[in-house]
């Protein structure tokens, strides 16, 4: 990804502050997702035809996750280690997102065009928060 393209996308030409910037936009989505699958897991449960006790755990999941995420993104220098381990658990999610919905999740039509659509937003996180981090590497 080119320094201006990722420049432009984080709104800052600091990488520092696009490495913060995206680590911060992760854990608003992640934990909104997190918040509505622990507060309506039925409902969304049964709209996207995934158990309502699966999205349960994994809005406690993703919950503590985006906390964590949150955290890193507030710090004035996040470690490089932790987000690559931010970037490698995305990357990690939007795999199995794709695993799960191919190998044994029986979606609605909604939740055939949700796992997809998710899968690649937590995708991007990862590409951006990855050539963030090496721009602030060099």
């Amino acid at each position: 990804m080119s320094q201006a393209l990722l420049a432009g996308l984080a709104r800052t030409t600091r990488p520092q502050s696009a490495v913060r910037r995206f680590l911060a936009l992760d854990a608003v989505v992640t934990g909104a997702n997190g918040i509505a699958y622990l507060a309506a897991s039925g409902p969304l449960g049964e709209l996207l035809g995934v158990d309502a006790g699966l999205l349960l755990e994994l809005g406690l999941f993703l919950t503590a996750f985006a906390a964590g995420v949150a955290w890193l993104a507030s710090r004035p220098q996040p470690p490089a280690l932790a987000v690559k381990l931010v970037v490698d658990a995305n990357v990690i999610w939007a795999v199995l997102s794709v695993v799960a919905l191919v190998a044994w999740l029986e979606p609605t039509t909604a939740g055939l065009l949700w796992t997809p659509a998710q899968a690649a937003t937590v995708a991007g996180f990862a590409g951006l928060q990855w050539a963030a981090l090496r721009a602030a590497a060099r």
